[in-house]
C-alpha cells in the first residue's frame, strides 16, 4: 500500500469523524431550539429582540437601508439575519434570529474537534488519543447547557464562538505548516498562506460580530508579528504577514469611518447616546469592580466558572484549565500557544469590565445578582480544549495508551455532572433571559394589548429603542412607525427636515397614533397640541407609558 492510498484512506477517516460530530451537533441544537421555541424562550433577552428587529428594519422601515443597521452593535450578525426575517411569522416567533446562531453552533463543535485533533496528531506520543481526546473536547463545548440556550436565541455569543475557534483552529494549521517547512523558503509561504488567510477571514467575521474581536486580532497579529521577526530572511512569508495584517486592520478602520461619515463621531459606538458608557450612566447599575482589573478578572472568572457548573465543581474546571495549560506548554511547546489565544477573553473582559462600563454581576457575589452573565461563555472553548488535552495528558506523561480509555471515563464524567449540575439549577444564561423579560413583560405586554386592538393599518410615532418588542409581538409592520431610526445622523447638530424631527413636531400630519414612555425621545420632544391621551399604563418598576390619538379617533374595531 503506497503512502498516498494511506493519507487518502485517513483522510477519508478523518472527514468520517468530523461528519458524525457535525451530526449530532446538528440534532442537539434543533431539539434545543424546538424545545425553547414552544417554550416561548427565544426572546427572553431584551438584546435579543434588538437584535431580530435591527435586521428586520433594513428592509421593513419608513427608511430602509443599510444604515437601518446602525452604530454600536456590529453589523455581521444582524446582515446573517435577514434573509431569515421576510417572513412574519419568522420574525414575531424570533426563529429567523436563530438561524445563524444555531448554524454557528454547529460549525463551533465542529472547530473545537478539529483543533483539538490537530494539536495531538502533531506529536506522535498523542496521535493515539488524538481523535477520542477532540470528541471528549467536542462534547465539552456542544453539550454546554448554557451555550445550547443561547445558540437557539438571536444573541451573538454562538456566532462569535465559532469565529473565534476557527481563528484559532487555523492559526494553530499555519504554525504546523512553519514548523514542517522551516528551511523551504518557498514551499514554506505556499503552505503557511492558506491557513494563514483563512484565519484573516474568520478574525474579520469576528471583528465585525463582537468588540472582542478586535482585541483578539490585535493579539493575534502580534503573535504574526513575533514569529515573523524570528523568520525574518524569509522575504515571502514577510509578504504573508503584511496581507494577513492588512486584512484584519479593515474591519475596525472601516467601521471607525462609517461612524465618522453617517454619526460625525468616529467612535459614536464607544461613547454616543446608546453606548454602554452612556447606557451604564443611565442605569447606574453598580459595578463592583470598577478600576481595578484584577478584581474584575476574578469576577469574569466567577462567570465562566458558573457557565460551567453550579456550586464547587466550577472551581474543578478552572484546575483542570490551568492543568491543561500547563502540560500543553510543557510537552505539546509550540502547539500551547493556540491554547493561551483561547485565554484572550480574560484579558478583554478583565478590562472591559474594569474600564469599559460594561459591568458583570455574579448571584454568589455582591451585589449578588445576575448581569451579562453570558460573558462567561467566552472561555467555553479554553475549557473544552482543556479537556482534550486533559484526556491525552496520559501519553503525553508517558503512562501509556492503556489508561486513556480510564481518563476519557473520568473526564467525561465531570463533564456530566457539571452540566447536570447547571441544568438542575437552571442555566444562568437561561435565568437571567427570564429576569430580563419579566422586567419589561408587564408594561410591553399591556402596551401591546392597546395597539392590537387598534385598526391594523394605523401609523405611528414611537421611540423604538427600548420597546421595540411591542410593535414585533402586535405583528405591526415597522414601515408603519415612524421612530428614531428615521433620520438623518449625519445632519447635525439637527435634522429640521428629516421624517422623524418632523414627526415629532407634527404628528398628526404624518402618524395616528403615539406612544411615548416617560423620558424617552417621543416624551420628550413630540408635540402634543394635537393630541389626545386614548390609554395610561403603569407598571411597577417601569417608566409610564402614554398612548395618544394624533387625528380625531378612529373606529376602534379591527
Amino acid at each position: 500500500m503506497t503512502e498516498r492510498t494511506v493519507s487518502v484512506k485517513t483522510a477519508a477517516v478523518r472527514d468520517r469523524s468530523a461528519a458524525r460530530v457535525a451530526g449530532v451537533a446538528v440534532l442537539v441544537s434543533l431539539f434545543s431550539f424546538l424545545y425553547y421555541l414552544q417554550r416561548s424562550d427565544l426572546l427572553l433577552y431584551g438584546d435579543a429582540v434588538a437584535h431580530i428587529n435591527i435586521a428586520r428594519r433594513v428592509f421593513d422601515s419608513q427608511t430602509p437601508g443599510l444604515l437601518q443597521l446602525g452604530t454600536v452593535w456590529l453589523p455581521l450578525p444582524h446582515v446573517l439575519m435577514i434573509p431569515f426575517l421576510w417572513s412574519d411569522a419568522m420574525w414575531q416567533s424570533g426563529a429567523g434570529g436563530s438561524i445563524p446562531s444555531m448554524v454557528a453552533y454547529v460549525l463551533g463543535v465542529v472547530g473545537i474537534f478539529r483543533l483539538v485533533r490537530g494539536m495531538l496528531e502533531a506529536d506522535l506520543r498523542t496521535k493515539p488519543a488524538a481523535g477520542v481526546s477532540a470528541l471528549a473536547a467536542a462534547f465539552a463545548y456542544g453539550a454546554n447547557p448554557n451555550l445550547i440556550y443561547m445558540q437557539a436565541t438571536a444573541m451573538t455569543e454562538s456566532v462569535y464562538l465559532a469565529l473565534f475557534v476557527w481563528a484559532a483552529v487555523y492559526f494553530a494549521e499555519s504554525i504546523r505548516c512553519l514548523r514542517k517547512n522551516e528551511d523551504a523558503d518557498g514551499r514554506q509561504t505556499r503552505v503557511v498562506h492558506t491557513p494563514l488567510a483563512r484565519c484573516a477571514w474568520c478574525l474579520a467575521g469576528a471583528e465585525l460580530t463582537r468588540y472582542d474581536g478586535w482585541f483578539l486580532a490585535g493579539v493575534m497579529g502580534a503573535a504574526v508579528v513575533v514569529i515573523v521577526l524570528r523568520r525574518w530572511q524569509h522575504r515571502a512569508l514577510r509578504r504573508v504577514a503584511v496581507k494577513f495584517l492588512l486584512g484584519i486592520a479593515v474591519v475596525p478602520v472601516l467601521w471607525l469611518a462609517y461612524n465618522g461619515a453617517v454619526y460625525g463621531n468616529a467612535l459614536e459606538f464607544a461613547n454616543g447616546p446608546y453606548s454602554a458608557k452612556a447606557i451604564e450612566q443611565r442605569v447606574g447599575a453598580p459595578n463592583p469592580a470598577l478600576h481595578n482589573a484584577g478584581v474584575a478578572a476574578i469576577y469574569f472568572l466567577k462567570s465562566a466558572q458558573l457557565n460551567m457548573a453550579g456550586g464547587n465543581w466550577g472551581r474543578f474546571w478552572l484546575a483542570a484549565a490551568f492543568a491543561a495549560v500547563a502540560i500543553g506548554a510543557w510537552k505539546l511547546r509550540a502547539q500551547s500557544v493556540s491554547m493561551l489565544l483561547l485565554w484572550v477573553p480574560l484579558v478583554f473582559y478583565a478590562l472591559s469590565i474594569a474600564y469599559g462600563s460594561v459591568p458583570l454581576h455574579v448571584y454568589t457575589w455582591w451585589p449578588f445578582a445576575t448581569f451579562n452573565q453570558r460573558y462567561g461563555l467566552q472561555l467555553l472553548p479554553m475549557f473544552a480544549v482543556s479537556t482534550g488535552v486533559l484526556t491525552a495528558s496520559v501519553s503525553l506523561l508517558g503512562a501509556g495508551g492503556r489508561h486513556v480509555g480510564k481518563l476519557v471515563a473520568v473526564m467525561l464524567a465531570l463533564v456530566v455532572v457539571s452540566y447536570a449540575s447547571v441544568w438542575k439549577a437552571e442555566p444562568q444564561c437561561l435565568k437571567e433571559a427570564r429576569r430580563n423579560w419579566e422586567i419589561r413583560h408587564t408594561l410591553n405586554s399591556a402596551v401591546q394589548g392597546v395597539v392590537a386592538r387598534l385598526p391594523r393599518n394605523s401609523r405611528f410615532l414611537m421611540d423604538l429603542g427600548e420597546h421595540v418588542g411591542v410593535m414585533e409581538q402586535a405583528g405591526i409592520s415597522l414601515r408603519q412607525v415612524v421612530n428614531n431610526e428615521n433620520h438623518r445622523p449625519w445632519k447635525r447638530p439637527s435634522d429640521p427636515e428629516g421624517l422623524w424631527e418632523r414627526a415629532l413636531a407634527d404628528p398628526p400630519r404624518y402618524v395616528d397614533f403615539v406612544i411615548a414612555f416617560d423620558g424617552d425621545a417621543v416624551d420628550q420632544g413630540a408635540n402634543r397640541a394635537n393630541l389626545t391621551v386614548l390609554a395610561e399604563i403603569h407598571a411597577t418598576g417601569q417608566p409610564h407609558a402614554r398612548i395618544y390619538v394624533a387625528r380625531s379617533a378612529p373606529n376602534q374595531s379591527r
